[in-house]
């Protein structure tokens, strides 16, 4: 038992190291191909074609992060778990997960390259346990540990594992694709409710995770509604402590000022010092407000493609931009009823 929980403690630290590493490129692309994006014309059956020269190759270079951030998290998983030695190895065959491959043309994508950055780690882990000589142990870190895990873990993706990881990814883009009504809806309050959760940890991250593999592959949605929902907790918490003055003491009314700043640039984690003195109250509240806005996101079919959330992404939001903006409004103001009926007056003394 205990080593099974150091293999997840191991395993949910690599994740996240992966996720911190690809946020930048993935924030660099987003941003790049939005803005490209939001100088084209709507065409039917092309989506938004761009003409002008400059921006087109701006919309280039948000491609190409795009087509980083999948090795990007392959590589700086495996790093989490054997060092520096699995970098290049988690790269190459990240990127090999990430490319069509074979006859079918198979490309397994984000849960390739997490497969093959878990495999490169801990065979980099048992590669350093060699005992070799003194002649070759400068070289195993950038040499003799880098080339056995490429070739194994490699080979076994090429031979074995591409067919059925293949065979899932197509079924999960599939069921995601169809994703209507009542499926939407669901999916949307799972992931607002994550997002609120623990504003910013562990679960929150899991969701950030998810999103951006869906982004990898082509399904925007779920960004869109998860970006809602990151900045209702902060924004609904602030609302709240001027529509409920009489709930609320000085101090944190004077903090709701920096909670809504923080909540209009996407930081779930303004939320953190109001659940942190009222658990009871501000969670269940936050939850509720996030898995709303969420919610109506995906039924709306909110798309984004920058992996931040709050209004000032809104010239990133390429579908349902106004609906970005109400379902975010909502969410809010479902968040600070909550909190007018959960919470109590102060009484004198605490004022």
């Amino acid at each position: 038992m205990a080593e099974a929980k150091s293999i997840l403690a191991d395993l949910t630290k690599a994740f996240n190291t992966g996720v911190s590493y690809m946020m930048p490129v993935v924030v660099v692309g987003g941003i790049c191909l939005a803005l490209s994006l939001a100088s084209g014309d709507a065409t039917a059956g092309e989506g938004m074609v761009v003409t002008n020269p400059v921006l087109k190759n701006l919309g280039t270079l948000g491609m190409a992060g795009f087509a980083m951030m999948i090795p990007v998290l392959s590589g700086y998983i495996a790093y989490a778990l054997c060092g520096k030695p699995g970098i290049a190895p988690g790269m190459i065959t990240g990127y090999l997960a990430n490319t069509p491959f074979g006859d079918n043309h198979v490309q397994t994508g984000f849960l390739g390259a997490m497969l093959m950055g878990i495999m490169v780690g801990y065979i980099g882990q048992w590669v350093k346990k060699w005992n070799v000589g003194n002649t070759l142990k400068p070289i195993m870190p950038i040499l003799i540990i880098p080339i056995v895990t490429t070739l194994i873990v490699g080979f076994a993706y090429i031979y074995i594992l591409v067919e059925p990881i293949g065979w899932v990814m197509r079924e999960l883009i599939s069921m995601l694709s169809g994703m209507q009504g009542g499926s939407a809806l669901i999916l949307g309050l799972i992931v607002g409710a994550m997002a609120a959760f623990d504003m910013g940890g562990p679960v929150n991250k899991t969701a950030t995770a998810f999103t951006l593999a869906l982004m990898a592959e082509g399904i925007y949605e779920p960004n869109g509604a998860y970006r809602i929902a990151v900045a209702i907790p902060p924004l609904g918490v602030g609302l709240s402590t001027y529509l409920s003055r009489k709930k609320w003491e000085e101090a944190d009314r004077q903090m709701g000022i920096s909670a809504i700043f923080m909540g209009l640039i996407g930081i779930t984690e303004g939320a953190i010092p109001f659940a942190v003195k009222s658990l009871r109250t501000v969670l269940p509240s936050i939850i509720i407000g996030s898995a709303v806005g969420a919610g109506l996101g995906m039924i709306h079919g909110v798309q984004c493609m920058v992996p931040h959330g709050g209004l000032i992404v809104l010239p990133a939001v390429t579908h349902g931009a106004l609906w970005y903006a109400i379902d975010m409004l909502i969410g809010v103001l479902v968040t600070a009823l909550c909190l007018h009926i959960l919470r109590k007056d102060i009484t004198s003394s605490e004022k």
